[in-house]
């Protein structure tokens, strides 16, 4: 029997649910890594040190990665050092220690930046450099490595952070996901860490939490340091101590999952054993944490708000989580699967064809499904529409395990094709399976928006790996009022069920619309706000204010064919410094906006241009910008504003000040006096509902195989009946 840690001490998680080990085959793929040409003659640079800090507060994480390369040659060489691009994230601070000092980055319009590079390695002189390579890479190239000798860099990047029916997930994404073809055949890659790597998280929040789960580091040292902080860490290095923690905090489970890295399956160990790793650590797998917030919390408004002494201008961050009152429904419905069979495909099409099997079983017996197939061309695999019972079910799957993938990714065929032949007098879910990119035929994101605004069906998107098109494929389930969901090759797909599991049964919330009255606010942003709000899910607001004092909220929506409204009120502060990163996490938003009306209307030099001058103003890589550093001659010589080197300062002060500060209970609600989301029969007036929870298995016994699609399947519920009720 394995150890491993579950998602809560004594009370797991997933106790019910068996989790097989086929769902988590995955292709060869490309990790995060130092890159050289593949033909090239010297020997690779050295990755000698890696490791990651990251705090999660106030309702967003920072983290921050800092990394030594080694030189083995006796000649000058460059560092390009790849990595995935994590999900929602605003980088903004890289920093290159040059003669032993750190030199903090400043952001330029990414063809200058490359030039100004380009310039100072020709000329011999130090200069790094952090471009994006649009939603699939960070590249980081630094100069030069001198023979022989060390170069150290730091990187840090801030997320919104969320929960899904009181579950947090954070990941660190390593793997890419080999979609690239000719990056990969012209690039080499190192991605191993020759001597110390470490990954430190500190979770710390005003609503109690009564566990962690790493569903891949089994042996990871989870800790409670008090009622409101939690602290996990992985290390690997020649001289570590055990990373297994203690017997307490790491309660067997007989969830069999097993371990990414199998030599240390056979490495339980307790917090006072000491253990030696002779192995050198790999950056080929993500890392994923989750915590689950304890149950009946109330429904809340929470704030956190920033604004200087003296400053005309704040920015403040609302995050509203809805109460319990969506209502239960239940409906038949028509189910389309469109299944990416492309060659990126390869080593996974197996346990998704289990999956479809799986998630088949779970559908009703007044239900009908189709299957349609998509690499180059797409392919109407069942020849429409199928009664789900044992035979049909039967003969599909035995053709699917025939499917051999190969070829490119014609995903705009596959969708067309998927929303063919919908019948009006029923409810349809389209459930897309990719992860990869549109490749072959129409790849214009304007032109897959126009097709699923023509179409009354939802699609919900499962989007599989780190190099997946996620700007197009959100855009497209936000325009169909799905919603799509980034699931890791390292993911824990039976916690991805215990999300999703309550959207089964409950109606939502359609036609949202949140208002600040009462004060001066502008350049109001809500990140991930589709027009339809699911039982379970938060939602966030980032504006501008221009005049403190009380404000008040209002979110409304129809349910169930009639109109809903929530309203509540909140004090915007005249001076509130703790926070200086909520101006980059807004600026972010903002950017995010203005590139999805590039998407959707084709070029515009105007919103290129906003976007670069917001990136610059708030010190932010993008498509457009990138992060330059030079020695502080140069930047002067280049009339390079040292701009984003204070607000690091400030960023830096602010987190090191929060650091020392107890987190204390529910201290950014701004809703305790008039719940936003009052409980109607409670007896007391004025009394929150309970915010939408998981609910645990108490069981030991262990469930068949579950299936990553019945997670899309479960969670897609709930919005077909809306489909029927609003035709």
């Amino acid at each position: 029997m394995n150890l491993f840690t579950p998602i809560f001490k004594r009370s797991p998680l997933f106790a019910a649910l068996s989790l097989s080990t086929a769902l988590l085959v995955s292709p060869a793929i490309e990790a995060a890594g130092l890159l050289k040409p593949s033909n090239a003659s010297y020997a690779e640079l050295k990755i000698k040190e890696h490791h990651v800090d990251v705090v999660i507060e106030d309702m967003y994480a920072t983290t921050t990665v800092e990394q030594v390369f080694h030189n083995p040659n006796a000649q000058s060489l460059e560092a390009i050092y790849s990595f995935p691009v994590p999900e929602k994230a605003a980088v903004g601070e890289f920093t290159y220690w040059i003669n032993g000092q750190p030199v903090t980055g400043e952001v330029i319009e990414k063809k200058r930046a490359r030039e100004i590079y380009e310039q100072e390695k020709q000329q011999g002189h130090e200069t790094a450099l952090v471009e994006k390579d649009k939603y699939k890479t960070f590249d980081i190239s630094v100069f030069p490595v001198m023979p022989n000798q060390d170069v150290r860099i730091k990187l840090v990047y801030l997320q919104n952070t969320q929960t899904d029916t009181g579950i947090g997930r954070y990941v660190y994404p390593l793997e890419e996901g080999g979609v690239d073809e000719q990056k990969l055949s012209f690039w080499d890659r190192n991605e191993t860490v020759d001597e110390n790597f470490s990954f430190d998280v500190k979770l710390r929040t005003s609503y109690p939490v009564d566990g962690l789960r790493m569903p891949k580091h089994p042996h990871a040292a989870l800790q409670q340091i008090n009622s409101q902080e939690w602290q996990a860490s992985l290390a690997n290095q020649h001289s570590a101590q055990s990373i297994g923690g203690t017997v307490d905090d790491q309660v067997a489970s007989n969830l069999p999952l097993p371990s990414i890295q199998q030599e240390n399956e056979s490495k339980a160990t307790t917090a006072t054993t000491p253990q030696v790793q002779t192995s050198v650590a790999s950056l080929d797998q993500d890392i994923l944490l989750y915590w689950r917030h304890k149950e009946n919390l109330p429904a809340s408004v929470d704030m956190v708000a920033y604004k200087e002494s003296g400053s005309s201008k704040g920015t403040y961050k609302l995050t509203l989580t809805p109460g319990t009152d969506l209502p239960v429904l239940t409906q038949g419905r028509d189910w389309v699967f469109v299944l990416d069979i492309s060659g990126s495909m390869q080593g996974k099409f197996a346990a998704l064809v289990e999956g479809v099997r799986n998630g088949l079983q779970q559908l009703n017996a007044q239900d009908r499904f189709k299957v349609v197939l998509f690499n180059d061309r797409a392919d109407n695999f069942t020849n429409g529409y199928l009664p789900v019972d044992t035979n049909s079910i039967t003969r599909v799957i035995e053709k699917l395990d025939k499917v051999q993938p190969g070829n490119g990714t014609n995903l705009y065929a596959g969708i067309r094709s998927g929303i063919n032949q919908l019948d009006s007098d029923r409810s349809t879910a389209v459930i897309l399976v990719t992860d990869g990119v549109a490749n072959v035929g129409t790849t214009e994101k304007s032109k897959f928006l126009s097709l699923l605004e023509k179409r009354d069906a939802r699609l919900f998107t499962f989007i599989m790996g780190n190099s997946a098109n996620r700007p197009l494929l959100e855009e497209m389930t936000e325009v169909s009022n799905g919603f799509a969901m980034s699931i890791s090759n390292a993911d824990d797909i039976s916690g991805q069920i215990m999300l999703a599991k309550g959207k089964m049964s409950h109606a939502s919330m359609r036609d949202i619309k949140i208002e600040i009255e009462g004060v001066r606010s502008k350049n109001m942003v809500t990140p991930t706000l589709s027009n339809t709000l699911y039982h379970g899910q938060q939602l966030t607001v980032l504006g501008h204010y221009y005049q403190p004092g009380e404000a008040t909220i209002r979110l409304t929506g129809t349910i169930d064919g009639q109109k809903k409204s929530y309203t509540s009120q909140f004090t915007l502060p005249d001076v509130a410094t703790k926070h200086p990163e909520l101006e980059r996490l807004w600026a972010y938003s903002a950017i995010e906006e203005l590139q999805a009306q590039l998407d959707y209307m084709g070029q515009d030099k105007d919103s290129e241009q906003a976007i670069v001058e917001t990136a610059v103003e708030y010190g932010l890589v993008t498509d457009y910008t990138s992060m330059i550093i030079v020695r502080d001659e140069v930047f002067s010589a280049q009339n390079i504003t040292r701009n984003n080197k204070d607000r690091v300062q400030k960023e830096q002060a602010a987190r090191e000040q929060r650091a020392k500060n107890q987190v204390q209970a529910q201290q950014h609600r701004v809703d305790s006096q008039k719940p936003m989301f009052v409980d109607q029969s409670a007896k007391q007036p004025n009394q929150s509902q309970s915010r939408a929870s998981v609910q645990p298995s108490r069981s030991g016994s262990g469930g068949g195989a579950v299936s990553p699609w019945l997670v899309i399947l479960i969670a897609a519920s709930i919005a077909l009946v809306q489909l029927r009720r609003f035709k």
